[in-house]
């Protein structure tokens, strides 16, 4: 892109417009830095806006949130960043001091050199000491110096988030700083890791960029979990390792998500399929995108639960429960919410109940019931993972398995969208009511009916009250 090209991406963009505004005839010195000169230059979407000022950067950030009439809060008590945001939240805009006497040394301070650029807020020839220009020209990522991964640690994660994110590739002396950095990945905040691994695993190059990280060495230090995957033989049934699996299980995962594929998997559902997967979840993260990390980690306990007899391997019992209990190991590590962390430890815990199913066609009502309450809340999302998971498998048999596993698929998706929209079936009277009617004190054994009788609700053997209660009756005499 031209220096004129630069200038013409940057005033038509909304977000840098709107703090050019806000900040008109003040008369602090302020740079576009970062990613916004990096998007500009690369005619990607521009959000959000980094300024560095000369000087303090409070007063500057407090006059951007003033005009854009929103919040402002310090983000880092180290390098005094502030951040404003208007009402909408359309723009957001972080606003710090320089680090050093002038723009060159501030930019000197950074990431990588594409980062490394800078322009006058209000317009001028770009300033670009380390080639960042010519390294966005051609494709490429450079770390300023081993410095840069003593700074921050954090940036050898970055450094494959960047690279699935834009299609770029590091140079040789990235990579061999990078692996030679990577250990110490253990040390930045569980926070600041999961931001870098969110944005890694929905990139549009996340199997690119999964690929490079366990190259550097960046996997194995930020989840040796997965690590730990590798070179673990399986069954016949297998085709790959666990971890060549896993990650085949995420290309399919992602597959399925395309256009048009969810409509061969699930014909006339898929287009309510989708409006689920879009549902917003947790930490920044909708339904879909938790599937890519549902996939990464379906089989995380494999590793412990592998059983081997004479050579020959059998399988790897009770790793969907293990792997529910290493998910949370995990994502508490991470500090990711707890809704996230359940989420995800529910579809390890899961993941296989789908293909039980396989073997009890045709399908009643009961079956179905099982499956939804057992999988709630995740019948949905786990549905669609299981068959990435059978999609992914191709040892022995493996056709006929795919084609029995996606027609029960079908059979059971639309269930599960009607449950998750209406929710689970209740009985036709309270439990207070119930204990009243049969004369008994609130326990397990009135929790035990309750469940019975939400079951009954489900398959129509009692929809009413009084059946409600007769079956009810019936089940505590013992007689059903």
């Amino acid at each position: 892109m031209t220096v004129a090209r630069l200038a013409e991406q940057l005033d038509a963009a909304g977000p840098v417009r709107a703090v050019r505004d806000a900040l008109a005839g003040h008369d602090t010195e302020a740079w576009l830095v970062g990613g916004v000169v990096r998007d500009a230059l690369l005619g990607r979407p521009l959000s959000d806006v980094d300024l560095a000022v000369q000087g303090d950067p409070e007063p500057v950030a407090r006059a951007v949130a003033k005009a854009l009439r929103g919040p402002v809060f310090g983000l880092s008590e180290s390098f005094g960043a502030w951040r404003a945001i208007d009402r909408e939240r359309t723009v957001c805009c972080d606003v710090s001091g320089l680090q050093g006497p002038s723009i060159e040394d501030d930019l000197s301070k950074r990431d990588f050199s594409i980062n490394a650029i800078a322009v006058p807020l209000h317009g001028g020839e770009p300033i670009d000491p380390h080639g960042g220009l010519a390294d966005l020209e051609s494709g490429v990522l450079r770390v300023l110096g081993a410095r840069s991964y003593a700074d921050d640690p954090l940036r050898t994660l970055r450094l494959v988030r960047l690279a699935a994110e834009l299609g770029m590739a590091p140079d040789d002396e990235t990579r061999r700083l990078t692996r030679a950095a990577a250990p110490r990945l253990t040390e930045p905040s569980g926070e600041r890791i999961f931001a870098e691994l969110r944005r890694l695993l929905v990139a549009p190059g996340a199997l690119e960029g999964l690929a490079l990280a366990r190259e550097l060495c960046v996997l194995a230090a930020v989840l040796p979990e997965l690590g730990a995957l590798e070179g673990v033989e399986q069954s016949r049934y297998h085709h790959l390792d666990v971890y060549d699996h896993t990650v085949e299980v995420l290309r399919e995962q992602i597959e399925l998500l395309a256009p048009g594929r969810l409509e061969d998997v699930f014909g006339a559902e898929a287009a309510r399929l989708r409006e689920v997967l879009a549902e917003p979840l947790a930490d920044d993260l909708t339904r879909a995108d938790a599937l890519r990390l549902g996939a990464l980690f379906h089989d995380v306990a494999k590793p412990q639960t592998r059983r081997v007899e004479d050579g020959v391997v059998l399988g790897f019992p009770g790793h969907d429960a293990a792997g529910d209990e290493v998910v949370r190991d995990v994502f508490r590590r991470l500090r990711t919410s707890e809704r996230l962390r359940s989420h995800i430890g529910a579809l390890a815990r899961h993941h296989l109940r789908l293909g039980f199913l396989v073997h009890e066609r045709p399908l009643d009502r009961a079956t179905v019931y099982r499956y939804l309450s057992r999988c709630d809340p995740v019948a949905v999302d786990v549905t669609v993972l299981s068959c990435a998971d059978r999609l992914a498998t191709r040892g022995r048999k493996a056709e006929p398995a795919i084609a029995a596993h996606l027609e029960v698929a079908r059979e059971i998706i639309g269930p599960a969208l009607d449950w998750h929209a209406q929710g689970p079936p209740r009985p036709p009277l309270r439990g207070d009511e119930l204990a009243a009617e049969l004369g008994i004190e609130p326990g397990p054994r009135l929790g035990e009916l309750l469940a019975r009788l939400r079951e009954a609700a489900y398959t129509g053997e009692a929809t009413s009250r009084d059946d409600a209660v007769e079956l009810a009756r019936r089940i505590y005499a013992g007689s059903a």
